[in-house]
């Protein structure tokens, strides 16, 4: 049979069963994927699209509308539609066109995070935690920290509205897209940032806008860069908050300190527009010059003076009162409070002015000093008691000192003191007073006189008459008569027989007489011996009535002595 014969014979059941299975098997392959079609028809809102299969499939027209996108179909358009499934149960191809550019969407934005670029797509709903964007059928999630630099209170002129989103994550199989719009903000700023930073140079003037103020200062507009006018570059003067200078809003000339190019941070001052008031200070204020501030600080360690604007000084504490020791500024001047002060150093390398407050004032230790010269006697109260002596306060806010030594002229000073507690009132005399160190020296003893001063010639060997003021177990303490001197007769000393050297025997008030065997009045001691005396009158009895050798006892010797000085009377 030839082969014209062969092609014009017809086809057998089992061939065209074969081709039949083959061309379904096609259209199966196509289930799935993304086909091209012609609108052949538009009935009310569907659309019907001819898709090559033999077949034709419907669409609601509003699936070529949405954000961003014209919507406009017309008989005769080509479109890509999603193939579902080649018929269903009326005959129809299953298509979508949603789906169509879903899968699309897919493999572009795909490519695009793999190549880190940008991509378009539009906001059009509010979730939680955010917003939904169209990227031109797939559905991404715009997290609302992720929608601008600074927060945005009212999202609604974004809507709808085709701009830039960076893909910051993707997952297909879950259908998840997390999209940013402020990191493309971000890049365009850094690259307008840049771009302005690198026409600006350091020590330029130039108009800004205030835009913010914080408790540092204040942030000012430069033309769609900020640049940071600290509280300290605002004036030469102290400015305690930016709000004092500035306000936002304010169009405010700069100078440009210092540009860090890499971190694109702009430092201004307006103070560095003025002349500087610390250009020649040492000669408008003098060493000991005295004038008049206003305090515009206090803290722990003194207070600041504004001497005029943008000079001030310090008073350091050790500097506010020649009393007040230890004590806060704040209880010796206020703010705002005007005061006298002294210049007492001036540093125009490291702008610092020492002030002194209580250079203004006369010293008290001087004051005291011309008022109550050394002799003279004051009279205060005992401020407080020390192991060394007494504090007493006096006149002009000054203390003196009464040590152990000048409390009494007969007791040690540790038993004297005793006498004495905190809040009495007593006099003293002024011993000495030291301007220099800030010292005064008080002594009560001395009030009452010296009684080796006052005691007359009493010399070794001479017979004293005392009166016995205080008996006790070693002895008995005694006071000259006529005199102020007092001592202590030890117990081996009352009498020449070891029998009789008993203090018992002897009373307060009563008299005895004693022999002085040591007086030194350098030395301010003095001594006194019964026995010796005892001794002494015996050997003067012995010398003058008999001697040992005559055979006569010592108790006939002193009875003849005795006789003969009755005789005389």
């Amino acid at each position: 049979m030839s082969a014209v014969q062969n092609a014009n014979k017809a086809p057998s059941r089992e061939d065209f069963a074969a081709l039949l299975e083959e061309s379904f098997a096609g259209q199966d392959a196509l289930e799935g994927s993304v086909v091209k079609g012609k609108v052949v028809a538009i009935e009310k809102d569907v659309a019907i699209i001819d898709i090559g299969l033999k077949t034709e499939g419907r669409v609601a027209i509003k699936e070529f509308t949405g954000p961003g996108r014209d919507g406009t179909l017309e008989v005769g358009d080509e479109v890509e539609v999603y193939l579902e499934r080649v018929e269903n149960a009326l005959g129809e191809a299953v298509i979508s066109r949603d789906k169509a550019r879903r899968e699309e969407s897919w493999v572009k934005l795909d490519k695009a995070f793999e190549a880190n670029e940008k991509v378009m797509g539009v906001i059009f709903n509010q979730v939680k935690g955010g917003y939904t964007v169209d990227l031109d059928g797939a559905v991404a999630f715009l997290p609302r920290s992720q929608v601008d630099i600074r927060p945005v209170r009212d999202v609604t002129p974004l809507m709808g509205v085709p701009q830039p989103f960076q893909i910051l994550k993707m997952d297909r199989r879950r259908g998840n897209i997390v999209v940013s719009r402020r990191t493309v903000l971000e890049e365009s700023r850094a690259e307008q940032r840049s771009e302005l930073v690198a026409n600006l140079e350091e020590g330029q003037v130039i108009d800004g806008v205030v835009k913010n103020i914080t408790e540092y200062g204040a942030f000012v507009d430069l033309g769609g860069i900020d640049g940071l006018l600290h509280v300290t570059d605002m004036a030469w003067r102290r400015v305690n908050h930016p709000s004092e200078v500035v306000n936002i809003g304010q169009t405010v000339k700069v100078k440009i300190i210092k540009i860090n190019h890499e971190t694109h941070r702009i430092s201004l001052g307006i103070k560095q527009l003025q002349a500087d008031p610390w250009e020649g200070i040492a000669a408008r204020y003098p060493e000991n010059a005295k004038l008049k501030g206003r305090v515009t600080n206090i803290t722990d360690y003194g207070a600041f003076v504004e001497l005029e604007p943008g000079i001030e000084g310090l008073i350091h504490v050790s500097e506010m009162s020649w009393t007040k020791k230890n004590v806060h500024p704040g209880k010796i001047i206020s703010t705002s409070q005007e005061v006298e002060v002294q210049i007492l150093e001036v540093d125009p390398v490291k702008r610092r002015i020492s002030l002194g407050l209580k250079q203004t004032l006369q010293n008290p230790w001087e004051a005291f000093a011309e008022r109550h010269p050394p002799g003279s006697e004051v009279e205060g109260e005992v401020k407080n008691k020390t192991e060394f002596g007494l504090f007493i306060g006096l006149d002009g806010d000054v203390d003196g000192m009464v040590h152990l030594s000048d409390l009494d002229w007969n007791r040690p000073g540790e038993q004297a003191i005793e006498d004495f507690k905190k809040g009495d009132v007593v006099r003293a005399q002024v011993l000495d007073v030291d301007v220099e160190k800030e010292r005064i020296s008080l002594g009560i003893k001395q009030l009452a006189g010296d009684p080796f001063a006052e005691a007359g010639e009493i010399r070794k060997g001479q017979i004293v008459t005392c009166e016995v003021t205080d008996v006790k177990e070693s002895g008995i303490d005694v006071k000259i008569v006529d005199t102020d001197l007092s001592a202590f007769i030890k117990r081996s000393e009352l009498a020449r027989d070891r029998g009789d050297q008993r203090p018992e025997r002897f009373a307060a008030g009563e008299k005895v007489d004693a022999r002085v065997t040591m007086f030194d009045r350098k030395a301010r001691r003095v001594q006194l011996s019964i026995k010796a005396l005892e001794v002494a009158e015996e050997k003067e009895a012995i010398a003058q009535y008999g001697s040992s050798d005559s055979g006569a006892s010592l108790g006939d010797i002193l009875g003849a002595a005795l006789k003969k000085a009755t005789e005389k009377k």
